[in-house]
């Protein structure tokens, strides 16, 4: 009788203290209040009514952080939002060490990501996003590696800025295209006046060129079917007036 007790006592002992910790949890064991070992996963055993265990996931979490109001380094305010995601690599550590280290990871995180828009311009932070990113990751990651977690990744999620500042914003990129398109053009006004300069240079020293351009000027005219009227004049007239005049100019000089 009494040995069914015992084995029945004993029985009760040993179901009370099987555990069974899932593939991604862990297990802290504390023995009279002090820290024992980390189980898991699988099966596990405590001793009853000595040791108490606090159950950790140690897979990857995702933590929104809320839309934060800030002041840009240039005085500009905007709204930001980012995503944390983080994993517990030190389950001792996470238990320990922090009281609550799922709100100790999203307020030094939400903290730092103010500190950081506050170190930059605002087209700093509109293009340079993944070193914004990269830069909160280490940060956030050195304050929270004491704690046992690890940050896999931060990123800014949105960037809200005020209506005015992007009527501003559209002000400008409209100005610059506006620069781009004249520099555009003055460029190819000067690369056509260098080709025509060369062109009437060569073809001063050659009137059968000069002839021949006249005509393909006037068959170009033509293509259109218009009902311009065309008067031709020979270039003979044309080096006639000119050595006129250049023999014109000779005598004045001289007299």
């Amino acid at each position: 009788m009494y040995l069914l007790i015992i084995a029945a006592v004993a029985l009760v002992l040993i179901v009370i203290s099987a555990h069974i910790a899932q593939e991604y949890q862990r297990a802290i064991v504390f023995r009279l209040g002090r820290y024992s070992h980390t189980a898991g996963p699988g099966l596990y055993f405590i001793i009853p009514f000595v040791d108490r265990q606090i159950t950790v996931d140690i897979r990857t979490r995702t933590v929104d952080l809320e839309q934060q109001e800030t002041i840009t380094k240039d005085s500009v305010t905007i709204k930001v939002n980012a995503v944390l995601w983080f994993k517990v690599i030190n389950p001792e550590d996470a238990i320990i060490k922090v009281a609550n280290y799922n709100q100790a990871v999203y307020q030094f995180a939400v903290t730092a990501l103010r500190n950081i828009i506050g170190q930059h311009h605002l087209d700093e932070v509109l293009r340079e996003r993944e070193e914004i990113n990269a830069t909160m990751q280490k940060i956030v990651d050195a304050a929270t590696e004491p704690w046992g977690i690890k940050i896999v990744m931060v990123e800014m999620k949105d960037v809200e800025i005020p209506e005015s500042m992007q009527r501003a914003m559209a002000r400008e990129a409209e100005a610059i295209r506006e620069k781009r398109a004249r520099i555009i053009k003055a460029e190819a006004e000067l690369e056509a006046s260098i080709k025509l300069t060369q062109g009437a240079k060569q073809m001063e020293g050659s009137p059968i060129a000069l002839e021949l351009r006249r005509m393909q000027m006037l068959s170009e005219i033509g293509i259109d079917n218009n009902t311009t009227t065309i008067v031709l004049v020979p270039s003979d007239f044309t080096n006639a007036a000119r050595s006129f005049t250049e023999m014109v100019s000779k005598k004045t000089e001289e007299n």
